[in-house]
């Protein structure tokens, strides 16, 4: 059964492991700090398979280890006087807090913002914050609670008045769906321009790569070119970091040699808000300005807005506050990228694009030639971004997995070997292999061997 109110004992403290494995760690480090000459208690619930951890005989006095069956987490919130949350980040469980303030217990919290959001704030204080990690001053926190009964009553009493009544968090979401359906892209677009290049072939195309113009990357502008024409690619745009020299450059290549088109863009930094793309550029985009300052820019050009890898925090990218203050902006967002070290980053970039009714887009992201094509978007051949943007509309995204560890050696190996010394001189720009022409080489070498056996 749960353990009885307080008001029959001494203070007691809960802990429901519905947090990473490490945050149950860290409760149990803090309260082997707790003063053992002030009265308290401790119950830590315990789900699934996580093993009760071993505390010496003084605690094995004052803590019980409750598993489903004999508790609720619920019931043992009810009975609290303090209910500690202490996940660095990795699984918060902010269920835990709120009912704990409902409950009339003090939250001691981990200063993340999953809990901050609910301690803190206007009014009385209602818990208590501290650093991630750090027992000593949770087990710090939580003496001040056990050794002043006033300040815990002050403090639940200020938890309980901040609870909402279901009519006010009703008419707070549907004022949440309104501001987020007023921000969503029309869905329409240009009807004229999609009818005229629906009768078009259709190419692929790759939004994302990188030349030796790039200070991470050692791929020669014509060996890009010649690749992206050897393996059948119709269109990529060349996007290096902070430098539109080899997009230029490539541009004029392929006009030279034919048979593939070159968007001209650059991957600009920004001052303090991540990397953006601009599409269809002629200027240089200089880095460290603002997000808004950067759009702007990519606007007096007539260029298209590109955010990639949106959510990959492996990346320099904006954070979901600065996403939602452009979002009126973006053209096309990266929703597959397949460089992003965890497909949850991409995934949570589709439902963003989803949910704003914005063009989703992909690229390989290649710094190496034999990246590119890793994805490609297959739409109908366009000429400048008016029609690019509509063809985007209806095209298709086609995913082609490769050896992420693969192409990083690549690009490592290529960068080592030369790249200081500056952008090499290609007299011979052949395409890396793997591409269509090479297929057709084998396929007519393994035709001609079987003649000559017959």
């Amino acid at each position: 059964a749960a353990a009885s109110s307080s008001d029959d004992g001494p203070p007691r403290i809960i802990y429901c492991a519905r947090e990473e494995r490490g945050a149950l760690r860290l409760f149990i480090r803090a309260l082997r700090r707790l003063p053992l000459d002030q009265p308290w208690v401790a119950d830590v619930w315990l789900e699934g398979d996580i093993p009760t951890p071993r505390i010496n005989r003084q605690l094995r006095e004052r803590v019980r280890f409750l598993r489903p069956g004999k508790a609720t987490p619920e019931e043992l919130i009810a009975a609290a006087d303090v209910v500690c949350a202490t996940s660095g980040g990795p699984r918060p469980a902010p269920s835990i807090v709120r009912d704990a303030l409902a409950a009339g217990a003090v939250p001691v919290a981990a200063q993340i913002a999953p809990y901050a959001e609910l301690l803190d704030g206007d009014g009385p204080e209602r818990g208590f914050l501290f650093p991630p990690g750090d027992p000593e001053t949770l087990a710090g926190q939580i003496t001040r609670l056990l050794r002043n009964e006033r300040m815990r009553a002050s403090m639940a009493k200020a938890g309980r008045s901040s609870q909402r009544s279901w009519a006010d968090v009703g008419d707070d979401l549907e004022a949440i769906y309104a501001r987020t359906v007023g921000r969503r892209h029309a869905p329409d677009g240009n009807p004229e321009v999609r009818r005229r290049i629906s009768k078009r072939r259709t190419i692929d195309c790759d939004l994302h790569m990188h030349t030796d113009h790039s200070g991470d990357c050692a791929t020669p502008v014509e060996v890009l070119v010649e690749t992206a024409k050897d393996r059948g690619m119709g269109a990529i745009a060349v996007t290096d970091h902070n430098e539109m020299s080899g997009a230029l450059l490539a541009r004029e290549y392929a006009e030279k040699v034919g048979g593939i088109q070159v968007i001209v863009g650059e991957e600009v930094k920004t001052a303090e808000q991540g990397e953006v793309i601009g599409l269809f550029l002629e200027e240089k985009i200089e880095r460290g300005m603002t997000m808004a300052e950067t759009i702007a820019e990519i606007r007096r050009q007539g260029g298209l807005v590109y955010v990639p890898h949106p959510f990959d925090r492996l990346h320099s990218v904006p954070d979901y506050e600065h996403l939602l203050d452009i979002v009126e902006e973006i053209d096309i967002i990266e929703v597959f990228n397949p460089r992003v070290a965890f497909s949850a980053f991409n995934e949570e970039a589709e439902r963003f694009a989803s949910k704003y009714r914005i063009v989703p887009g992909a690229g390989s992201d290649g710094h190496v030639a034999q990246a590119l094509g890793s994805v490609r978007i297959r739409l109908h051949d366009f000429q400048g971004p008016e029609e690019f943007l509509e063809a985007m509309r209806s095209a298709d995204i086609v995913r082609k997995h490769k050896n992420l560890v693969y192409v990083q050696a690549l690009k490592w190996m290529q960068a080592a070997s030369g790249k200081s010394g500056g952008r090499k001189q290609v007299d011979d720009p052949r395409p890396v292999r793997g591409g269509m022409r090479a297929e057709t080489r084998r396929r007519r070498a393994a035709g001609a061997g079987g003649r000559g056996k017959s």
